[in-house]
């Protein structure tokens, strides 16, 4: 089965794993959404897309993906998010034949939720 836009999360999350400087932020990284998860986490989500038709078929896809980085402190967040955005913005990547041929940081910000500081920052991407 070929891959499209839906599973450009695997992308994320690998340019996120393969982070040391993320890694050295947070705890874990979670796709969508989670109960129970102990600070600092990113939780990453597709949020959008847009695809672009072509007569011969499916054209190229834009998304819109979500990274959320929550934190005890807004200092710590502010560190992870960095970290976040160094990792993925204007970055290339691959999932079995999946290719992100670009991916910048089109929006952030921040809030308190969940008893936690969290940078929301929003990724448009093009497959």
């Amino acid at each position: 089965m070929s891959k499209s836009s839906i599973s450009a999360g695997y992308i994320i999350r690998k340019l996120l794993s393969d982070s040391e400087e993320v890694k050295g932020h947070t705890r874990k990284i979670f796709p969508v959404v989670v109960d129970d998860a102990r600070l600092p986490y990113i939780v990453y989500r597709r949020s959008g897309m847009k695809q672009e038709p072509v007569k011969t078929g499916r054209g190229a896809d834009t998304i819109l993906m979500q990274v959320i980085c929550y934190t005890a402190d807004y200092d710590s967040g502010v560190a992870l998010a960095e970290a976040v955005r160094d990792a993925i913005d204007n970055r290339q990547g691959e999932f079995n034949g999946l290719v992100m041929r670009s991916c910048y940081l089109s929006d952030c910000t921040e809030t308190w939720l969940n008893d936690a500081y969290a940078q929301n920052l929003i990724f448009t991407i093009k497959l």
